[in-house]
Order: structure tokens, then C-alpha cells, then sequence
């Protein structure tokens, strides 16, 4: 135990090292909330991968594969829908958000672009997006915090509480630091670290049981049911699970933290690499982790806790040394997550709402000073939420992707791509999804077991649809569309 905290002390430092680093070059609210839109092809997309996937993927994953049957099914279309989603995002969204958020009064967050998109001179869209920004980032950061938590509590038997604040300090360090550039760093080294971890735990656990055959034979001795690639009840396909897990893939479209990285990228002609970089990444991520899952339930059938599954694994099969390295992988998920999640948090509290409702200077250090006391108080209202120990990873998660992509979702799509869109359409779409995303999420039984993202983001795009159809279009925000695909259309 001793030199695994060894590792983790000298890995937390490096994190908190860099974001010394870049804190002398955070001068104004650009550099540390996008900085400065000069991130590589390499960074753009290690970052946004490696914020996307979180603890979940080495938690929340491979703890609902390693359920077996319905869960481990569920896990495959999760993971299948999540890979769609995360081309279709790269291949469609990418270039045209990085070059529209530039010609529209170089918005830097999501809620800057929907004023300026629609010439919102009431500031509603931008109020409106802030508050669910906030309201989804908390449950989110607070998923992030539980992963910690049951990280700590299982590699050294620490209190759960003490565990959760003792990672959640440490990611505030850096994040309140040095800004969007130390997150995006940070997160490059983690997306390497969580490549290799779950690429070498699985292999290792086959090696251990003698091959695949050894998997199939265990698996087979727990149960005389078959694994089945389509999720079942009663010896019929479940439509509700296998469209819900599908339903995953709509959240990428709404994904503040994730859609930034888009923003940042130097130029829109390297976002085609970056797409390649980041398919590579999550195909073999996404497959490792439902591996480790399905291979974890043969090789220790009888956690009480299946989340705990890749951490267990490790302890077991690996030396001190070995194991802190590869444990490092979760820290490396939990940290790349919740500090991009807690900076545009951040910036929507401080620039969306704190500088547009008090009339306040959005340039200059004293900004950059209320979004780094913001990353404080939305740090401890998430350890907060995530107190309860039972708090599953997987849930939080969903909850809190599935808002995202139901009220911001569709806005994203139709304000990049749909000429007619108005800002009455913008304003009412985005709350009709958001808050169908929350009602549903509340209910229970019957149509309400599908997952709550997929009626949120059918509503909010009818909504979108009819409001804006029944309302006038400017000239002006006609004409800034139509630079904005002509500049697309433009870069390579």
C-alpha cells in the first residue's frame, strides 16, 4: 500500500505541477476558459476523449458489464451507441462549431455562441443554458467525486468521505490554477495512461485463466444461460434497453465539455486528424472496458460491488508497482472528467451569468478570479451530492449525459446547420428537452424506463422546429450563417 500511494502521491503532483505551470499564463478569461484557441490535433483530441469517458469507463462500464446477460448486453450497445455518437460529433459538429464560434462574436462557451448565434440581446438563451449547465455539471462533477471516493476506500481501505474529498482537492488544485490549458495537458497524459491500463488488464486476466476457453468455462460453471449480444426479458429482445443504450450516442451532441475542445482547436483543418486520433482511442478503450467487465465476473465472480471490478482485478493480479501505475488510470478518468466539467462550470457562472446579470467586465484577471472562486463552490456542493457511499457511478452519469444531450443537443445541431432556426425556437427547445430529460428521469415504469435522453431530444427538436417556423429569421443572422458554412465548406 505503501508504494502504491508512493505512485499516486508523485502522479497528483505532476497534476497539480502543471497547472502551476500555466498559471502565470492565464491573463484573461480566453486563455484560462479556451486558451486562446491554440490546442494541436493531438491534445484536441486526447483531452476530449479523456474528459468524455471519466471514471464511468473504468467504473460505471465494465460494473454494468460484469452483471452478466442484461448487463453485460446493455454495456456492448452503450459502448456501440457512444462509438456512433463520438464519429458523428468529430465527422459533423467539429468544424462547423470551431468556425462558426469564431465569426460569431468569438464566442468562448456554448452559451456566448446561442446569444450571439441569434442576436439574443435579452440575454435569456445565455441565462437559461448557464443555469442547466450548472444544474447537469454538478450531478456530473458529483459522479466523478464518487468514483474517488470508492477508488481510495478500495485500493487502501480510507473512509469513503475522506477518499472523495482527498481527490476532489486535488483536482481543484490544478483546475482552479492553471485554467483550461492545464486541464487540457492533464488530460492528454491521462488519456495515455487509461489507453495503456485497460488495454494490459484484461490481457493479463485471460493470460491468468488459460485463454478465452478458461473465460468461457468459468462463466459457463456460473450460470447455464449464454451470453447473448442482444439484451433480453422473458426470451424476447428488450427494445426498451437496446434503444436506451443506443441513446447514448445523442448525448455527444450537447456535451459542454467536450464540444469546447472543438472551439479550441487551432485551425479547423486539423480537426480531420484529431478525428482519427480520437476514433482509434475509444474504439479500444470502449472494448477493454466491457472486456474487463465480462472477463472480471469469470475471474472474480463474487464482488458485492461490481464497480470496484477493475480495481480488484489489478490488486490481485499485479505488483505494487504494476498495480499503482495501472490504478493511476482511474485517478487519470476521474481528474481528466471533472476538472473539464468543473472549468465550464465555471466560465458559465462567470461570464454567462455573473458578468450578463451584474453588468460586470467579462475581460481582465478579476473575472478569471470569479471563475476560479466559482471552481470552489461548485467543488464542494458536488462532494455534497456524492456523499452518499451506495452512489453508483453509472446512474449519476446517465442522469446527468442524458440532460445535456436532450437541452443542448439538438440547439447544437440545428443552430450549425438549419438556416430558418430562430432564437423563440432556440429558447424553447432547449427547455422543453431539458426539462422533459429531468421529469422523465424522475418517473418510473412503463414508457418512462427508456432512457430519458431520447423523448427529451425528440420533443426539444419539434419544439425547435414548429416555434421557429411560427417565428421571423434576422438577415443578419442569415448572413452570418452563411459565412460560417462558406468557411467550413472552405477548410480541409
Amino acid at each position: 500500500m505503501l508504494i502504491i500511494a508512493i505512485i499516486f502521491i508523485l502522479y497528483l503532483g505532476l497534476m497539480v505541477a502543471i497547472g502551476f505551470k500555466f498559471y502565470s499564463k492565464t491573463d484573461d478569461l480566453s486563455d484560462y476558459i479556451l486558451g486562446g484557441r491554440k490546442l494541436n490535433s493531438w491534445v484536441t483530441a486526447m483531452s476530449a476523449q479523456a474528459s468524455d469517458m471519466s471514471g464511468w469507463l473504468l467504473i460505471g462500464l465494465p460494473g454494468t458489464a460484469y452483471m452478466l446477460y442484461e448487463g453485460t448486453s446493455e454495456a456492448i450497445w452503450t459502448a456501440i451507441g457512444l462509438l456512433l455518437g463520438t464519429y458523428l460529433n468529430w465527422l459533423v459538429v467539429a468544424k462547423r462549431l470551431r468556425t462558426y464560434t469564431q465569426i460569431s462574436g468569438n464566442a468562448i462557451t456554448l452559451p456566448d455562441f446561442f446569444e450571439n448565434r441569434f442576436g439574443d440581446d435579452k440575454h435569456i438563451l445565455k441565462t437559461v443554458s448557464a443555469i442547466f449547465t450548472v444544474i447537469f455539471f454538478l450531478v456530473y462533477t458529483s459522479s466523478q467525486f464518487a468514483a474517488g471516493g470508492k477508488l481510495f476506500n478500495t485500493i487502501f481501505g480510507i473512509d469513503y468521505t475522506t477518499g472523495l474529498i482527498i481527490g476532489a482537492v486535488i483536482i481543484l488544485a490544478y483546475t482552479a490554477l492553471g485554467g483550461f490549458n492545464a486541464v487540457c495537458w492533464t488530460d492528454t497524459i491521462m488519456g495515455a495512461t487509461m489507453f495503456v491500463a485497460l488495454i494490459v488488464v484484461p490481457v493479463v486476466a485471460v493470460i491468468n485463466m488459460s485463454g478465452l476457453d478458461g473465460v468461457a468455462y468459468r462463466l459457463a460453471a456460473l450460470t447455464p444461460e449464454t451470453l447473448g449480444f442482444f439484451p433480453k426479458s422473458n426470451g424476447t429482445v428488450n427494445t426498451m434497453i437496446l434503444a436506451s443504450s443506443l441513446g447514448w450516442g445523442l448525448g455527444y451532441f450537447g456535451q459542454p465539455h467536450i464540444l469546447v475542445r472543438f472551439m479550441a482547436i487551432e485551425s479547423p483543418d486539423m480537426i480531420k486528424k484529431s478525428r482519427v486520433i480520437a476514433m482509434v482511442w475509444v474504439i479500444i478503450t470502449l472494448s477493454a472496458a466491457t472486456a474487463i467487465g465480462v472477463i472480471g465476473k469469470a475471474y472474480m465472480p463474487y464482488l458485492v460491488d461490481g464497480e470496484t471490478i477493475y480495481m480488484a482485478m489489478i490488486n490481485k493480479m499485479f505488483n505494487p508497482v504494476i498495480a499503482g501505475l495501472l490504478l493511476c488510470a482511474i485517478l487519470a478518468a476521474i481528474m481528466s472528467t471533472a476538472s473539464s466539467q468543473l472549468l465550464v462550470t465555471a466560465s458559465s457562472v462567470s461570464k454567462d451569468l455573473y458578468a450578463t446579470l451584474f453588468k460586470k467586465d467579462s475581460e481582465g484577471s478579476g473575472i478569471v478570479w470569479v471563475s476560479r472562486i466559482t471552481v470552489v463552490i461548485i467543488s464542494l456542493i458536488a462532494i455534497s451530492i456524492a456523499l452518499n457511499p451506495s452512489s453508483s457511478v453509472f446512474g449519476l452519469v446517465s442522469c446527468a449525459w442524458g440532460g445535456f444531450g436532450a437541452a443542448f443537443g439538438p440547439l447544437i445541431l440545428f443552430a450549425l446547420f438549419w438556416r430558418r432556426m430562430t432564437a423563440q425556437g432556440a429558447i424553447t427547445g432547449m427547455i422543453v428537452g431539458g426539462v422533459t430529460d429531468i421529469i422523465w428521469y424522475l418517473q418510473t415504469g412503463g414508457i418512462f424506463d427508456i432512457y430519458e435522453i431520447i423523448p427529451g431530444f425528440v420533443l426539444s427538436s419539434i419544439t425547435i422546429i414548429v416555434v421557429s417556423l411560427c417565428t421571423k429569421v434576422s438577415p443578419r443572422m442569415a448572413q452570418e450563417f452563411d459565412e460560417a458554412k462558406r468557411l467550413s465548406k472552405e477548410a480541409r
